[in-house]
């Protein structure tokens, strides 16, 4: 059977299992259990046992559910509140006023999540209310927190970096370290787009705020030093090479156990929340994992992978070409999957064609997370969209609009990384020679 006709088969099968709601991990383990039995003489029982076992119990993976962990522990403090009170006088006189706190306040929570979802809705819980209160326009609102929020899959710790670096083998410490200029590049496209929104707007002038004082500049820099502190040590340990991605996640924990019990949002029930949210979304996310591992064995054994490669090679496609049809086909698949799915499912057949052509898995790998961000942002299933949805209340037809002009930005920042691909290589380039 050829590679197109295989390809076909798979997928049918694959979106009638998701069609009919069954797990994505599931689904995925499901179509892979028929493709060997229809299409390999390989034993199907053994083959799933030992992969299913091999990727549960890979030790890199063990960064996964801390990180997540550290993230719902944040979540539950005081940290949305003191992010607004900490960044507003520092933000308040740019232009754009303290629509720029949400960008801000978003690549901060990025860096201590790792979830975009997370990010959106612990940024947005406090400051959609106060932004509302001082009649900023709810479009730019809506619109600054859905771009924003994507943050969190790429300023590391990213929990789909992990994800992406343990299907490809790749160094999860440089895939942390990698993430660090492009997102600070996204958040500076997104604050300037803001900026000439406030330079442009007619009304905008209505929104100026008083000038802060030195003493409030200071008081809110304290309001974030525990924070950075935070980010700083957990980034830095991996970057000076003290500690592995696991060791850094760890210390991640341990601070950020240590900062909520000095809110004094550390409680018992809060704790025991932390710990169910971060075990249901790390499962979650390893039945996944789980099943992408055996959908790739099954693939490789049908010669899926290398039949498909072989066709595509045979268009004669430039790097650049395949850069190209790559977005379009993962903007196309993040209208109707999840960054995570998206990633998982497709990297069996993609990894091959991208190492063939030369590209640096690193460089792919945050291109690869910047594409995935504009699936949180496109609907029908942009899972930024809903949180806002919940959030505002507003449709969801609204709230795509708002977030167009963050999705034509994250364009400009795949054009910027294709142009210059030093943005995502040169930091791990340092690592490597030290």
């Amino acid at each position: 059977m050829s590679g197109v006709w295989l390809t076909a088969a798979f997928l049918g099968l694959l979106f009638l299992f998701l069609g009919t709601g069954v797990w994505i991990g599931l689904s995925l383990i499901g179509v892979s259990a028929f493709g060997m039995a229809l299409f390999t003489p390989r034993p199907v029982g053994d083959a799933m046992a030992i992969t299913v076992w091999g990727m549960s119990s890979s030790w890199t993976l063990t960064a996964l559910p801390l990180f997540i962990w550290m993230g719902e522990i944040l979540f539950r403090s005081k940290l949305s509140e003191n992010l607004f009170r900490g960044l507003t006088p520092l933000m308040s006189r740019l232009p754009g006023g303290l629509l720029h706190v949400n960008v801000a306040g978003c690549a901060i929570f990025a860096a201590i999540s790792g979830s975009s979802a997370a990010t959106v809705a612990t940024v947005g819980k406090m400051s959609i209310p106060e932004l509302r209160r001082r009649r900023y326009p709810e479009r730019m609102i809506v619109g600054t927190l859905a771009g924003a929020g994507t943050l969190g899959l790429l300023i590391p710790p990213s929990i789909i970096l992990i994800i992406y670096g343990v299907t490809v083998n790749e160094s999860i410490a440089q895939l942390f370290i990698a993430g660090v200029l492009p997102g600070i590049m996204l958040a500076g496209l997104f604050m300037g787009y803001v900026a000439i929104w406030g330079l442009l707007t007619r009304n905008a002038g209505a929104l100026e705020e008083t000038r802060a004082s030195w003493q409030e500049k200071l008081s809110g820099l304290w309001q974030l030093a525990p924070v950075l502190l935070l980010i700083v040590f957990v980034i830095g340990s991996i970057y000076a090479g003290i500690a592995t991605a696991t060791e850094a996640a760890v210390f991640g924990v341990a601070g950020a156990l240590a900062l909520s019990a000095l809110q004094g949002s550390l409680t018992r029930k809060s704790f025991m929340d932390s710990l169910l949210g971060a075990t249901r979304t790390a499962s979650m996310i390893a039945l996944i994992l789980a099943g992408s591992a055996f959908l790739s064995l099954a693939m490789g054994f049908t010669g899926l992978p290398r039949a498909l490669a072989t066709t595509i090679a045979g268009w004669e496609l430039s790097p650049i070409a395949l850069i190209v049809a790559l977005t379009v086909f993962y903007i196309v698949l993040g209208c109707f999957l999840d960054g995570i799915s998206a990633v998982v499912l497709t990297m069996a057949v993609i990894e091959p064609l991208v190492r063939s052509s030369g590209f640096d898995m690193i460089w792919f790998g945050i291109y690869l997370v910047v594409v995935v961000e504009m699936a949180q942002i496109t609907p029908p299933v942009g899972f930024n969209l809903f949180v806002l949805q919940g959030m505002t209340g507003r449709d969801m037809a609204f709230i795509a609009r708002a977030a167009a002009p963050m999705f034509v930005l994250m364009v400009l920042a795949v054009a910027l990384l294709v142009a210059f691909p030093d943005i995502a290589t040169f930091l791990p380039r340092q690592m490597m020679g030290r």
